[in-house]
Parts: structure tokens; C-alpha cells; sequence
């Protein structure tokens, strides 16, 4: 499936609030200070580590909102994988504006790439088995469609993007409901026939009173591979089988053995490492590099 951009109008307001919480009510005065109006600059913007990239429009939008004179030319796009001094862009512009916005946009790329990276690292762990790795609503507040986005460019899926768009019976609701298959029945009299409908389970029992109402799918929290592998058995294709808890690019291929449909990980959005790039300026990367050479003549 071939990734699709978010619309600018989903983009634009968080880059907007991210530059307008960095430039505060007096803007960038170390910029207005140090650097002429009328000075321009080329930078690229590189990988230091190996990773998969996401949030290119982000960053974008970062220089172009702060300067529209500001022009960024991609060399590579989101959900391409990147190693070590690979240039992902060239950007060339004011140079106020270039530093303006640098921090954002290297902030949002480097927290999307990141979460795309640890995505793909999942992927290739159950690569060869039926399941797929989805992520959950442990996300940044306010990023959420970004986050989700990101895990899309890693080769990921996304789980329901809020509360409203897929009913998700947890313990708490079994508790409240005094049993799961209650749960379910209030859930299915509760909502449209357009609404899935999802229940947790983290006992087999459990899964069998879900599976003798019906559900469209079961979450099989924190089991082992033999039980999950026990689970998909009785389920036995009637439900999608999603299981959670513990996972790791080191215990992802047993879960994903078990049979499951999907492997669902919150620490994709909420705990990936930043993806290390940065942002250097050509001038100056050329001038320290002539500065060397000389130095090196003369000795």
C-alpha cells in the first residue's frame, strides 16, 4: 500500500502552534541580532544514524510558514530508509528564517523518523508471518495524526485514531458491566452497525464468553505465544485476533508465530528514540573544510 500524505489543513495547525510556542512574543531576537535581513543561505539536512525517514511535509511547512521565501528540494521521501550522511534535503533561503525554524523542523522529523524506525524494526521482526504491527492511542497530545502518519511510513497500521471511531471494551467497561459479554451486548445496542466493536480479554475464559456473543475482534492482552497460539485456535477465524503487552523487535516474532492478525505497541508513538539528523550550512561547512586544508599546508 503505497503511503499517502496527510492533508496540509491536518499538518498546518501543529507546525503553526510548535513555531508560535518556540517564537514566543518578540520572535527569534538572536537571529534579528546576529544575522543581515538580506543574507541567504543553502543547509542540508542529513541522516547520523540509519533509520526510516517520516515527516518531510512537517518540516517543510516549518520553513515555509516562518518564510515563504524559504524553498526546501526533497531527495528522498517519507518511508525510505536512510544510513549514515545520506542528504534527505536542500534547503536554500533567508537565512534568518533558515534558523528560525531550524529547531522545529528538525524536531518533527527526527521525532516522526524515529517513530517510523522503530515501526520498521517491528515489520522486519514478524516479516514472513500474517500479522501486522499497529499502533495504539499512547500518543503525544496534540500529534496524534502525525505520530499515526509515521507509523504508517514504517510499514505499520493504525489502530482507531480516537474514542469515537471504533468501540474498544477494556477491563475497566467488563468491570463496570459486570462481565464480558454484557459489555458487549450494551456496546452492540449502543452504536451504529457501522461501529466495530472490540473487547479485552486476558483469560481464556474470557475470549470464549466474548467469542459465544460475537465480537468483530478480540485484543488478547499480556498472554504468552502458547496461549495466544491457544487463542487463535478458538477464535478460529471468526474475530481479528490482536495481541499486546511485552512486545519487543525481540519477542515480536514469537507473538506474531502464535498466529495472530496484529501486534499492537504503544511505545511506537509514546517512547521511540529520536532519529539523529541535522541541519548544517554549506557556507560554513566549506569554509571549515578550506580552514583545515590551509592548516594542514602549513604544517
Amino acid at each position: 500500500m503505497s503511503l499517502v500524505p496527510l492533508p496540509r489543513l491536518i499538518v498546518e495547525p501543529m507546525v503553526r502552534a510548535t513555531l508560535l510556542e518556540d517564537l514566543g512574543l518578540a520572535g527569534d531576537i538572536t537571529s534579528a541580532a546576529v544575522i543581515p535581513a538580506e543574507h541567504r543561505s543553502t543547509v542540508v539536512m542529513a541522516a547520523r544514524q540509519p533509520g526510516v525517514i517520516a515527516g518531510l511535509d512537517a518540516a517543510d511547512l516549518a520553513f515555509t510558514l516562518v518564510d515563504p521565501a524559504i524553498v526546501m528540494h526533497r531527495h528522498l521521501d517519507d518511508g525510505q530508509a536512510v544510513k549514515p550522511g545520506d542528504v534527505i534535503a536542500t534547503i536554500e533561503g533567508p537565512s534568518r528564517g533558515l534558523l528560525t525554524a531550524e529547531r522545529t523542523a528538525l524536531n518533527f522529523l527526527g521525532h516522526l523518523s524515529g517513530i517510523a524506525t522503530v515501526t520498521a524494526a517491528i515489520a522486519a521482526a514478524i516479516s514472513g508471518t500474517k500479522a501486522s504491527v499497529a499502533c495504539t492511542r499512547k500518543t503525544t497530545p496534540g500529534l496524534r495524526a502525525l505520530e499515526k502518519y509515521a507509523v504508517r511510513a514504517g510499514g505499520g497500521m493504525n489502530h482507531r485514531f480516537a474514542l469515537y471511531d471504533a468501540v474498544l471494551i477494556k477491563d475497566n467497561h467488563v468491570a463496570i458491566a459486570g462481565g464480558v459479554a454484557e459489555a458487549i451486548r450494551r456496546a452492540r445496542a449502543g452504536v451504529g452497525h457501522m461501529i466495530k466493536i472490540e473487547v479485552e480479554v486476558d483469560r481464556l475464559d474470557q475470549l470464549q464468553e466474548a467469542m459465544a456473543v460475537g465480537v468483530d475482534a478480540v485484543l488478547l492482552d499480556n498472554m504468552t505465544p502458547d496461549q495466544l497460539r491457544e487463542a487463535v485456535g478458538i477464535v478460529a477465524g471468526r474475530a481479528i485476533t490482536e495481541a499486546s503487552g511485552r512486545v519487543t523487535p525481540q519477542t515480536a516474532a514469537a507473538i506474531a508465530a502464535s498466529g495472530v492478525d496484529l501486534i499492537s505497541v504503544g511505545w511506537l508513538t509514546h517512547s521511540a528514540p529520536v532519529l539523529d539528523i541535522g541541519l548544517d550550512f554549506v557556507e560554513a561547512a566549506a569554509t571549515a573544510e578550506k580552514g583545515r586544508k590551509q592548516v594542514a599546508q602549513m604544517r
